[in-house]
């Protein structure tokens, strides 16, 4: 039977199809635990998570998008949050379940989209995405943005790691679509990234990430931007 175009999912599911599969790509990514990966070498949280803990933010309820293998989750959970951690690919979870029973840390683990995800509304005091915006595809931000604020309590802070123009190419969006290709994710200039996020969430802190030595025992790469938002 022909696939009919009946609502915005049937749309967004249409779109998906011009491009990879989501869940396929990140279940081979996880898969070797070997790579050259440089999130894969270490198992610190990132740094400028850690500055904000270490200056005082102690949010009590957590969400964080895109887990991977529990570096951020553990150590927020070690901070005393509770964290809700969610990752599309079933290997990543696996590897952060083992990760955070050999820490003793107790976390809520969950394999799932961003999209499907069953949420509580006005329910997290702190949502952390590192490293998921900068692989979604354009027509995914509205839905992503009104899931991150709706999750989130009022005057609730939002995280975010992605790509700034050194880890990734400036991809226009329309280019995604011609070209068929997320090209390994979109690279954000600072005007770019802000003007997304400016109608919904006000500004704390946006820096490019500080580049940290394996020995520190911190994630850090400065061709990722940070920012802390609150939202409005």
């Amino acid at each position: 039977m022909e696939k009919a175009i009946l609502n915005n999912e049937d749309l967004y599911s249409m779109l998906d199809e011009f491009l990879r599969d989501s869940k396929s790509f990140w279940e081979g990514f996880y898969e070797d635990r070997s790579m050259d990966i440089p999130f894969f070498k270490i198992q610190g949280a990132d740094e400028n998570l850690v500055s904000y803990y270490e200056n005082g933010f102690l949010p009590e309820r957590v969400l964080e998008l895109g887990c991977g293998p529990g570096r951020n989750a553990i150590y927020m959970t070690k901070m005393g949050s509770r964290v809700d951690a969610l990752d599309i690919s079933e290997n990543a979870i696996g590897w952060a379940k083992e990760r955070a029973e050999a820490e003793g840390v107790a976390i809520n683990f969950h394999c799932a989209s961003v999209f499907d995800f069953e949420y509580e509304p006005n329910s997290y005091d702190f949502i952390y995405d590192c490293g998921l915006l900068h692989h979604l595809p354009p027509h995914r931000r509205l839905a992503y943005l009104k899931i991150v604020k709706h999750a989130l309590k009022k005057d609730g802070h939002f995280g975010i790691v992605c790509f700034n123009t050194k880890g990734a190419p400036e991809t226009p969006d329309w280019d995604i679509y011609t070209e068929k290709s997320m090209k390994g994710g979109i690279g954000y200039t600072e005007e770019r990234l802000k003007e997304i996020f400016s109608n919904d969430f006000q500004v704390i802190e946006f820096r490019e990430m500080k580049k940290m030595d394996q020995d520190s025992g911190r994630f850090g790469e400065d061709f990722l931007w940070t920012g802390l938002m609150q939202v409005k």
